[in-house]
């Protein structure tokens, strides 16, 4: 089997894979549909950045709460129900919006609850993946996971953008609340008895200050979940910058806004691929893909047609899957087996739960002084804040950043008890 796709030989992994993908194209299509509702009922770019918001809010109020449940209880039996509860909710939605009695507050309100079931799904799955596959094939699963969300989202806004033209946004709506089965059907056929399932973690006080103060005890992690805090809350808000470009800075339509999506795809599915190769990573493949990330987001907002923005996309989800990918591996295999659901849970706040303070801000900017302005000060702010959090961490919390010239030029990010260590021996 190729070195790209080898996770594929564990049984439990490819009946995930094969559910994960069904459902990630209907999450894509939904997602498309849902901002295109919300332009139609407001016109408002700020109203789509709350929407977005309102949706990760969850994320940053239960993650680590979540993030217990996910290390307490079977993690199979978690993720069913979050499918169930994820479903239901994308039902509603599409059922309000064919009756044409849908209103932005219907939007609002579902979009909350939806990120409920994210919030509680996110930690599950991601720490999930080590279950199914075991430690040495985490860097290739974490990868082909990516992969398949990112052909998905390939897939997803063109196929949403063609379908909101031909029968509306409702049907899609709903076409992704029937999607989840996919995901519920290949939980149930896996075999637990192939599963790597940590002992669960027993009840006791005090358990998500425990993950606080092992995550804060970490300096290279930390510094990893500050650039992810940064690009996650001021970066990655595609779905409403490229709707407000699309429309307001292009003038086109929900076609070519749903091949935007599917643009920028091709270049996450590229990095997502690419990182399925990597046998190990670093907190400096991390740092310098954030930096690069941030720079392409800036560059993208300068450009000045609807085609030159479409050539870029590539390279920005290219750098932006780079990061997430190489962050997410270095968390998990980084951390203790029992701690995992909770820091995971941490790591999906941090990503997910910046969403509600970024978004708002970055469409408001978008409203106020054009939707240009969205991408180049989200891209700013990406690149500033992890800046920041290099600088911070490596003079305030023991870590020692220094150049390698041989084999190859790089950083290397050490602690200071490794660096000490380098010098004795």
């Amino acid at each position: 089997m190729s070195p790209t796709f080898r996770a594929f030989h564990v049984r439990n992994f490819r009946l995930y894979a094969s559910g994960a993908i069904i459902s990630n194209v209907g999450t894509w299509m939904q997602r498309v549909a849902q901002d295109w509702l919300v332009l139609e009922l407001t016109h408002s770019g700020t109203a789509l950045g709350i929407v977005t918001g309102l949706q990760f809010l969850p994320a940053l109020l239960i993650s680590p709460y979540a993030g217990l449940i996910a290390d307490r209880f079977p993690k199979r039996r978690v993720l069913t129900i979050t499918q169930f509860a994820m479903g239901a909710v994308a039902l509603v939605l599409g059922t309000l919006t064919v009756a044409g009695v849908v209103e932005a507050w219907h939007v609002y309100a579902l979009a909350f609850v939806f990120g409920i079931g994210t919030a509680f799904d996110a930690p599950t799955r991601q720490s999930f993946v080590v279950e199914m596959v075991g430690k040495d094939e985490l860097s290739n699963a974490v990868g082909l996971n990516s992969a398949s969300f990112n052909a998905a989202r390939l897939i997803g806004p063109g196929l949403a953008g063609l379908l909101i033209a031909w029968i509306g946004t409702g049907p899609v709506i709903m076409i992704n609340g029937f999607s989840y089965a996919a995901v519920i059907v290949s939980l149930y056929l896996m075999r637990p008895s192939e599963l790597h399932t940590p002992k669960p973690a027993g009840r006791e006080k005090g358990m998500i200050r425990d993950g606080m103060r092992y995550l804060w005890r970490r300096p290279d992690l930390m510094m990893v979940l500050v650039a992810v805090f940064f690009a996650g809350a001021f970066g990655l808000n595609f779905q409403m910058t490229s709707a407000l470009m699309a429309t307001h800075t292009f003038g086109k339509g929900a076609g070519e806004y749903g091949i935007l999506g599917s643009i920028l795809a091709i270049g996450s599915l590229a990095g997502a691929l690419l990182a399925a190769r990597r046998v190990r990573t670093r907190g400096r493949l991390v740092i310098g893909s954030a930096l690069a990330f941030g720079v392409m987001v800036v560059i993208s907002g300068v450009m000045p047609s609807y085609l030159s923005y479409a050539l870029v996309l590539p390279l920005v989800g290219f750098a932006a899957l780079t990061t997430l990918t190489a962050a997410n591996a270095t968390m998990q295999l980084g951390i203790e087996p029992t701690m995992r659901g909770r820091v995971m849970a941490l790591y999906m706040t941090v990503l997910m739960g910046g969403t509600p303070i970024g978004s708002p801000f970055i469409g408001w900017v978008g409203q106020e002084f054009g939707a240009r302005w969205s991408l180049i000060v989200g891209g700013a702010l990406t690149v500033l804040g992890t800046v920041g959090s290099v600088i911070y961490f490596s003079r305030r919390q023991g870590l020692t950043i220094r150049p390698r010239l041989l084999p190859r030029p790089r950083l290397e990010i050490l602690p200071q008890t490794e660096l000490l260590a380098d010098k004795v021996a």
